[in-house]
């Protein structure tokens, strides 16, 4: 995986000027790897991998038994990528990862709560839009989508094949819309992303991950609440804008300005 590290926020806008079409994901701390929510939750409870499968089964199960309740429309539950993007999105472990179209989306979400070096990882989705994994290219993005009835459980439940689909569900939520979000789904557990692609790479970087110091983080969240990326505008909620506190906490406003 190749890294770039940036001092300044001018750097930063250098870089994702030359990645037009990526996707990118942004993460607190820089040492995380490119894990789901899911296989870090199974890892830390000691779950054998071994039984990984039969426990995202159960979990997806329980899901779809309990949620239609709180549904007005239950169909979402039926499409295997909506019902998953909504546990995600309610706060689920699940095996998707989070991504956006948007650099400075991810950059919100890598810096907010960054106690030190953060990181935005940048996905080559132009490359692998068309591409199959090595050992065997007809599992292109279309091949498996899983999108198509059936596709989830033929390629992905199974936690053997190696393969990576991105997109979206053909449905999406309030928050994928305004996050502009790409949701990632792998094909095995317990292998970081950057390390599935290695299937996909035929000599390309495909991942790269960009280092934001802490130095960073000050002018970048200024400018980005200029832009109007907060929680409050990335979470269309009420509870989106009771998180957006926070940061107007860290905003000085001149005096001149009392009702900001």
């Amino acid at each position: 995986m190749k890294e770039v590290r940036v001092q300044s926020w001018s750097q930063f806008n250098d870089y994702i000027a030359t990645r037009d079409g990526w996707a990118f994901r942004g993460q607190a701390d820089a040492s995380w790897p490119l894990l789901s929510a899911l296989p870090r939750r199974l890892s830390q409870n000691n779950v054998p991998r071994d039984q990984w499968r039969q426990r995202e089964e159960r979990a997806i199960r329980i899901f779809r038994r309990k949620a239609h309740v709180y549904l007005s429309d239950k169909s979402v539950l039926v499409d295997d990528l909506r019902c998953l993007a909504m546990m995600q999105h309610h706060g689920a472990p699940t095996r998707l990862l989070d991504f956006t179209k948007s650099p400075f989306v991810a950059a919100f979400f890598a810096l907010e709560k960054a106690g030190g070096p953060a990181a935005v990882y940048a996905l080559n989705t132009p490359w692998i839009w068309a591409a199959g994994p090595d050992f065997d290219p007809t599992l292109t993005r279309d091949a498996i989508d899983p999108r198509v009835p059936g596709n989830f459980e033929r390629h992905f439940a199974i936690n053997k094949l190696p393969v990576v689909w991105f997109g979206e569900p053909r449905e999406m939520d309030r928050r994928l819309v305004a996050q502009s979000g790409l949701l990632v789904v792998p094909g095995v557990l317990d292998k970081p992303l950057d390390l599935l692609l290695d299937e996909y790479s035929h000599g390309q970087a495909l991942v790269e991950r960009v280092l934001i110091g802490p130095e960073v983080r000050g002018e970048a969240m200024h400018e980005l609440y200029r832009m109007n990326i907060t929680q409050a505008t990335l979470f269309p909620d009420l509870e989106g804008l009771a998180r957006s506190i926070a940061y107007e906490l860290e905003e000085n406003w001149p005096p001149s300005q009392p009702n900001r």
